[in-house]
């Protein structure tokens, strides 16, 4: 059996096109694009601003049940979609995340899609792509070094050392830098002071990127961040120490949307890579409306689970958007339903019905909380060799009894013919979901998190702890809770505890504290365990990966 990579490297050496003609499908032109190589591109501001007097056309948001380590397949679905729509004679656009470090090096993987349903090049988006992480990451770094700068030379903002909030970032998994001390060798080394690193993807600065409209109110959001509170306890904002020029001067680029493409050609704008357990794990409102204007279907994931990736974007992203989601799918493996019905890795490989009823919980919950926001929801069966079709039958007569289509997809092996009846189900969807958020910005904090617990989670009840409840008091004072909220929390589970599988209901959340990303304008609750800074594993992925002197690279997927 071929790799991704195997796949990816056949496709691009003999039918990848030039990324000219694949903009060309888009009404673009060689002048609205700034080409890195023959085979990906930024887009021009220009293009933003002037799509918008194009018509808008249907906006799909994919998205999943929790994910297993058996694996769901999320974007290698989406992405098999998108050509299967293509080959419907749609005018279809994807807008997706691009790939951090962290889980290419590590175990998750890459962002591309997988088999034949892949976005190319492969080894470049996967890898350092246009580099928009390390700008990123050197933007949020400098913030650092420009707060640490000002206290050595005289701290005249009266910055507490000990109250500073912003956090230095890697897009790398290293856990050993979740926790440091810095300015260690003396007065000309800086002010001794904690120090915490989080991964770059984590950032409230990849926040702010995916969230500005443009660059101008990038600049703006980058000004608002809260970096730390005086002596007195007074906030401290970017916009004080005037560095918010220098930072935005450093994203000028990385602002500006990435143009790839399928192993069928369907365009592909990649922009933006937040995680949905510790960020609101959506890719850019830029890339999104980019592919609402200039396509009739985009297609948008979100990341993780519907209790994640698809509720940070319904409830923060959505409202931005120049046009709300009219459906969405969900992505669901039998194999994973199995595992969440109480099975073993080696035992769901095996027919087992009970299993898949017992698990279907699971899925049922994420298609009743979609339902929840007034969209029609499609479930997209991942089907993998081994599963049975009286399984199948099974599955989808279990979604439609919820009023929801099931179709089982083969993108993997197939490409987009794989996923031709889920299309035309998509293609005869009508347009304008009666779409509603789940809760109203001018509520309280502790009852917009307690709507996302109870209704999206199924949780009992809220606990916050001492940190949390001081936080939340703060965050009331500044009068900073008139935000949405962005929960991190585990993917694995509804719950904050990763080992309670299936739709758990005895279970309460606990919120260990608040923080205020106001840059990005939401409020970051984090719960259970949940780290900012992941840790790779024992076998991480990375040492598998090799190239040789003819270029040719090896072990990546």
């Amino acid at each position: 059996m071929k790799t991704d990579i195997q796949i990816a490297q056949e496709n691009e050496s003999k039918d990848i096109q030039p990324i000219t003609k694949v903009a060309a499908k888009l009404g673009l032109e060689s002048a609205d694009l700034e080409l890195y190589g023959n085979y990906k591109a930024k887009i021009n501001p220009a293009v933003v601003e002037k799509s918008k007097k194009q018509s808008m056309g249907k906006l799909i948001l994919v998205t999943a049940m929790n994910p297993t380590p058996a694996g769901e397949g999320k974007s290698t679905v989406m992405i098999g979609l998108a050509d299967a729509l293509q080959q419907l004679q749609q005018k279809t656009v994807v807008a997706m995340r691009e790939p951090s470090l962290g889980p290419v090096m590590g175990i998750k993987g890459g962002a591309a899609g997988g088999g034949y349903a892949q976005v190319v090049p492969m080894e470049d988006i996967n890898l350092h792509f246009t580099g928009d992480m390390h700008a990123l990451t050197a933007a949020i770094n400098t913030l650092s070094a420009l707060i640490d700068n000002h206290i050595q030379h005289g701290n005249q903002l009266q910055l507490d050392p000990r109250r500073i909030t912003w956090k230095r970032a890697l897009d790398v998994n290293d856990r050993a830098l979740r926790n440091v001390v810095i300015g260690l060798g003396g007065p000309t080394s800086g002010v001794v002071r904690e120090d915490h690193f989080q991964i770059t993807v984590a950032s409230e600065m990849m926040a702010v990127l995916c969230l500005a409209q443009n660059r101008s109110d990038l600049k703006q959001k980058i000004g608002q961040i809260l970096i730390g509170y005086t002596y007195d306890q007074e906030p401290v904002f970017v916009k004080d120490l005037h560095a918010e020029g220098a930072l935005t001067l450093l994203l000028k680029d990385a602002i500006k949307p990435n143009l790839v493409q399928t192993l069928e050609h369907t365009p592909v704008i990649m922009h933006g890579g937040p995680f949905a357990n510790i960020a609101h794990g959506c890719n850019s409102i830029i890339a999104t409306n980019l592919a609402l204007h200039l396509g009739d279907l985009a297609l948008t994931e979100a990341g993780f689970g519907a209790d994640l990736g698809a509720e940070k974007f319904l409830d923060i992203v959505s409202p931005k958007l120049d046009k709300k989601p009219d459906a969405a799918v969900i992505v669901a493996t039998i194999r994973s339903l199995k595992y969440n019905g109480g099975l073993s890795l080696d035992e769901i490989q095996k027919p087992n019905l009970t299993a898949l009823k017992a698990g279907f919980a699971n899925l049922k919950r994420h298609i009743l909380n979609m339902k929840q926001y007034g969209l029609p929801v499609l479930v997209a069966i991942n089907r993998f060799s081994n599963d049975t079709d009286d399984e199948v039958k099974l599955l989808q007569q279990l979604c439609q009894e919820l009023g929801a289509a099931a179709y089982p997809v083969t993108v993997h092996q197939d490409g987009g013919q794989g996923a031709l009846e889920l299309a035309q189900a998509i293609v005869d969807l009508p347009k304008a979901a009666a779409y509603q958020r789940l809760y109203d910005d001018n509520e309280s904090i502790s009852a917009k998190i307690t709507h996302v617990a109870h209704d999206i989670y199924g949780a009992q009840q809220v606990v916050f702890s001492t940190a949390a409840l001081r936080q939340l008091k703060s965050i009331e004072q500044h009068g900073w809770d008139k935000m949405p909220i962005c929960i991190a929390k585990t993917q694995y589970s509804f719950s904050d505890d990763p080992h309670q599988l299936g739709a758990p209901t005895d279970f309460d959340l606990h919120v260990q504290s608040i923080v205020p990303n106001l840059g990005a304008g939401f409020l970051v609750v984090l719960t259970g365990n949940v780290l900012t800074m992941p840790g790779l594993p024992t076998k991480p992925a990375a040492l598998n990966m090799d190239i040789n002197d003819q270029d040719q690279i090896t072990g990546l997927f």
